[in-house]
């Protein structure tokens, strides 16, 4: 009996040093949860095989719109495909996001460490010393800036050195309703000034409300005017000083003037007006950029989208933007540097996603494949590139170009005639930059 009652004794025991154990061990694992989900540093623990940690990089962009989620997209799959970086993005509003860009980069404060730029944006922050050149984080990375459209690349080419990696071009495209058109016996696009003019009189209807084309008198003239003026052989800035009062700016307003003269357009269209109507399927032509495409489809247009004809009498032109990524000189960190090449490395490669929002992507390589030329209507907003030209490289262009589009107003309103409009912009402008 009492070698039993040792036995049982012993047994006890052996159990409550195992729930010891088992209790530590419990307690250090928790322990350690708790450590790595509080950790908000540089580098985190990885969850790939290796068990190594990855180096976070923190990502900006403009996206607020539907386009959002499809560079979400990339940055998930990029973030899935390797266990060395993870790449954080951040979506800050359109509107506020260069307000904000600037506090961050004064600061130092929630600094990012790759962002979206808008091609023209670039002189102005590299001339402000906030921008690194992309030159030695491609070539490591492995990205040639030969793979890429040459205008985004020519354009943020400063002192020969390059400081973005270019993601799409959006150009102004003409998009056509192609009801309207059925109707009025216009078998294509029109593609010069004169087919253009006799298309826009067949397609007006004026006892149905149907116009050829609505001149916008606001948005998305900055996208509009540049182009003409380039095709008739103007400029906007000759180098030393604002030109868009010359004789080949002067004409192609009054060229924009007469359709409202002729009954082409109605007079005093409002913000947006145009596109209104073109909803309706009371505008036949239109004029603006591929961020429509979503709105035409879920609206249930049954539009066509074709390169923007050459209204002037000198060249192809087609003013167009540009999204690119740029690092901030700030950015010092080899890891960090290594994880952003890396990211740009496969975004270039695997932007096909981003193609889908609408956009016509910047990658040659992703424009070569077969996917992407199935895309009819991103292959056709391509096809611009070849002729597309960007803002004037001066800084602060935006201030200085900002009097243009309430003149140009007035004259497509009838309130000033066009070479009175264009002087009194320049007049303004020239003020804007004393």
């Amino acid at each position: 009996m009492k070698r039993s009652m040792q036995k049982v004794t012993s047994l006890l025991l052996m159990v409550m040093m195992l729930a010891m154990v088992v209790a530590a061990c419990g307690g250090n694992n928790a322990k350690n949860n708790s450590a790595n989900a509080g950790n908000s540093g540089k580098e985190t623990q990885g969850e790939g095989s290796s068990g190594g940690k990855k180096t976070e990089l923190l990502f900006w962009s403009p996206f607020s719109g539907s386009d959002g989620p499809f560079m979400k997209k990339i940055v998930d799959k990029y973030n899935n495909s390797q266990d060395k970086y993870k790449v954080n993005f951040v979506i800050q509003p359109n509107g506020e996001y260069y307000k904000q860009l600037d506090v961050a980069l004064s600061t130092g404060k929630e600094r990012p460490d790759l962002m979206i730029m808008h091609v023209d944006q670039v002189p102005t922050y590299q001339s402000k010393d906030q921008l690194q050149s992309v030159d030695e984080l491609a070539a490591t990375a492995g990205i040639n800036s030969a793979d890429f459209a040459e205008a985004p690349v020519k354009y943020a080419t400063i002192d020969s050195k390059l400081y973005t990696i270019p993601l799409d071009i959006h150009p102004v495209v003409m998009y056509y309703n192609k009801d309207l058109f059925e109707k009025a016996g216009v078998t294509a696009p029109p593609t010069n000034r004169a087919e253009f003019d006799a298309a826009v009189e067949k397609l007006t209807d004026k006892s149905k409300g149907v116009y050829g084309y609505v001149v916008p008198t606001l948005w998305p003239q900055q996208f509009i005017f540049p182009s003409l003026v380039w095709q008739n052989g103007g400029e906007l800035w000759n180098g030393t000083d604002v030109a868009y009062n010359s004789p080949e700016a002067v004409e192609m307003v009054q060229w924009l003037r007469d359709k409202v003269d002729k009954g082409i357009s109605p007079a005093n269209v409002q913000q947006d007006g145009e596109n209104t109507l073109f909803l309706q399927g009371k505008n036949a032509i239109q004029f603006n950029g591929p961020w429509m495409k979503s709105q035409f489809d879920e609206a249930g247009l049954n539009y066509g989208v074709a390169v923007m004809p050459q209204i002037g009498k000198a060249k192809q032109a087609i003013y167009a933007g540009s999204h690119g990524f740029v690092v901030p000189k700030a950015v010092t960190d080899s890891n960090t540097l290594a994880g952003i090449g890396d990211f740009l490395k496969y975004v270039s490669g695997n932007s096909l996603d981003w193609a889908e929002s609408g956009q016509a992507v910047a990658s040659k390589t992703v424009m070569d494949s077969a996917e992407f030329k199935a895309m009819e209507f991103q292959s056709t907003v391509s096809q611009s590139f070849s002729s597309v030209q960007f803002a004037p490289n001066v800084l602060n262009w935006g201030t200085i170009v900002e009097p243009v589009w309430s003149e140009l107003s007035n004259a497509i309103l009838g309130k000033k005639s066009p070479q009175q409009a264009m002087d009194d912009a320049v007049a303004k402008s020239r003020q804007a930059m004393k």
